[in-house]
């Protein structure tokens, strides 16, 4: 019988083969290591970080917060506040009237307000906004200014740093959406009309998208600039649009570059933002969610088992974070990865529900509980 292994050691024996051969393994190693070899792909994954119930959380002495560390601002169900990255709250109360809050600001307002206490995310006071006739309204905050829009939702003022007002803009219809962006701010309203306006309350901007059945602004967005819109408007049939200012003065006016028809549409408002530094549009549509890319003017459509609750709105890092509503209160926590693969959906049951984003920190919230995700890869 042949034996193999014994002619392989009579032959390292023989001078000058052992050298050939550990030459020969070393030459395939080193073939293989930079032509065969390939990496192993990053998995990206949720690292929990903590979990705390809002009933029982209560906020420390804001001084601590001298360093400037960031906080994010959330809602959940009749709660509200601020919360940092370690889980430590500056504001954490129970709502007992209208709350709105940003990332710079909050007020709680009664139904029929004659001043409202303006604080900072400290919880330290920052003005006091006397109600006067022709200035009675409710606050909210974008692009770090203070606004009012008025008891029948069409009219809107804007605020100097005193809580006194500068401007008011009188629209010709219910108020539906609003954004605000480099100085201006964006409106869309019921009879189907969108304006911009400037910082000193001048209309810079108007147009109606029509070509549905009823027209509705039923969400829009400004990119973190100003330069562009992103609206989805009307119903039978629904559309997005997305229009570009064309040129570099703030006076030239927004062209529209992105028109595509969605179905028959949602009756109600409807989520859109300007995600990943800017780079893709994200919107609610029949049966899932929109993506358009503008580097590649690609528009992509991602099926999803519920209607979009939330969105974070961030989208930074390739990752977009959803909430998925279902019946009864079941809810699912979805990751997409673009440009549009759905990589996972958590499901979990609450009524209220919130998501929040601060760059690899990811907070969700249900029924009294708020959890914060690290997003790491692996």
């Amino acid at each position: 019988m042949y034996d193999s292994g014994k002619t392989l050691r009579k032959w390292l024996r023989e001078p000058g083969k052992k050298s050939i051969l550990i030459a020969g393994g070393f030459v395939v190693m080193v073939f293989y290591i930079f032509g065969a070899a390939r990496p192993i792909p990053e998995e990206t994954t949720l690292a929990f970080r903590w979990i705390h119930s809002l009933a029982t959380t209560h906020p420390p002495a804001s001084n601590v917060y001298a360093d400037g560390r960031p906080l994010l601002a959330f809602e959940l169900g009749d709660r509200f506040g601020y919360v940092d990255r370690e889980g430590v709250f500056t504001v954490n109360r129970t709502r007992s009237g209208g709350v709105s809050l940003s990332q710079d600001y909050w007020a709680e307002y009664s139904a029929i307000p004659d001043k409202i206490e303006v604080k900072d995310p400290l919880n330290a006071p920052v003005m006091t906004i006397e109600m006067q006739d022709g200035s009675r309204g409710y606050p909210f905050f974008l692009d770090k200014k203070m606004f009012l829009i008025n008891s029948e939702q069409n009219s809107i003022s804007a605020l100097d740093e005193s809580g006194n007002v500068a401007w008011t803009y009188d629209f010709g219809s219910v108020v539906t959406c609003v954004d605000a962006a480099g100085g201006f701010l964006l409106v869309g309203s019921l009879d189907g009309v969108v304006e911009v306006i400037d910082g000193s309350g001048k209309r810079m901007f108007f147009f109606e998208p029509g070509g549905s059945r009823l027209s509705v602004i039923a969400g829009c967005a400004f990119s973190e600039d100003g330069s562009k819109i992103a609206i989805v408007s009307g119903v039978d049939e629904q559309r997005f649009l997305l229009m570009e200012r064309l040129g570099e003065g703030v006076e030239d006016e927004y062209r529209v570059t992105r028109h595509e028809f969605l179905g028959t549409g949602f009756r109600r408002p409807v989520k859109v933002a300007f995600v990943d530094g800017g780079s893709r549009v994200v919107f609610e549509r029949e049966g899932g969610l929109g993506i358009y890319e503008l580097s590649g003017r690609r528009s992509l459509t991602l099926a999803l088992d519920g209607e979009v609750a939330a969105v974070d709105e961030f989208g930074g890092g390739g990752l977009l974070f959803l909430l998925l509503a279902g019946e009864g209160g079941h809810k699912k926590l979805a990751a997409v990865k673009f440009p549009s693969t759905l990589m996972f959906a958590a499901p979990f049951d609450s009524e209220a529900v919130f998501l929040g984003r601060d760059g690899d920190y990811l907070y969700v919230g249900g029924g009294a509980k708020l959890a914060s995700f690290e997003i790491v890869k692996r």
